[in-house]
């Protein structure tokens, strides 16, 4: 679920105020600098790659102090009273542990990309996301091609991408994981979306 819409609320609300609202709303909505905006559903591609990589992730980390989670999942940015739902987060940072409606310091997040989410996904939520002192990946992953896009912090702080294609082995090393691209994206329709 990751699809921007139109606004939907035209007055700015606090996190708080936002919170209690969304308790009552039919549908996810993302809050940025106080404005809400309405998330709707994905392809099929789009959810069997996220379940795909939720598993593998979860499995990864069974027995470590991480904790894996879905698109219902907020994440705030850090510094921010801004809340995203990502397609995938993870956090192994003891402080989130004390929040029960999102997370703060996720290590990776994934989103899976779609015709309409692609540019905000690359752009304005990459810019967000890179204020999070602990974020270490940023995995982009297409739900059309064998594509996958990943960012990842080096010990200087600076942002480096890999593209992965066919073949390819991606490395995450921010939960120390390493797999196919063909775990992804095995036995999917690839087309591309109307």
């Amino acid at each position: 679920m990751t699809t921007i819409a139109a606004k939907d609320k035209p007055t700015k609300l606090t996190p708080e105020e936002y919170f209690a609202w969304e308790e009552q709303q039919l549908e996810k909505h993302e809050l940025i600098d106080g404005e809400v905006y309405a998330m709707s559903g994905g392809s099929k591609n789009h959810s069997l790659i996220s379940v795909r990589l939720i598993t593998l992730f979860a499995n990864h980390l069974e027995g470590s102090s991480c904790e894996t989670a879905n698109s219902d999942l907020r994440v705030n940015i850090a510094e921010t009273n801004n809340y995203t739902y990502p397609d995938i987060s993870i956090t192994c940072d003891e402080r989130d542990r004390a929040t029960t409606q999102y997370i703060t310091y996720p290590c990776l997040i994934v989103e899976v990309l779609s015709k309409t989410t692609e540019a905000y996904d690359r752009g304005g939520k990459f810019r967000m996301y890179q204020n999070n002192p602990v974020l270490k990946d940023y995995l982009l992953v297409s739900s059309t091609a064998i594509e996958i896009d990943l960012y990842h912090k080096n010990d200087a702080g600076q942002w480096m991408i890999v593209n992965y294609g066919e073949g390819d082995t991606i490395e995450l090393k921010s939960i120390n994981l390493s797999f196919s691209i063909e775990q992804v994206y095995r036995g999917l329709n690839l087309t591309p979306e109307p």
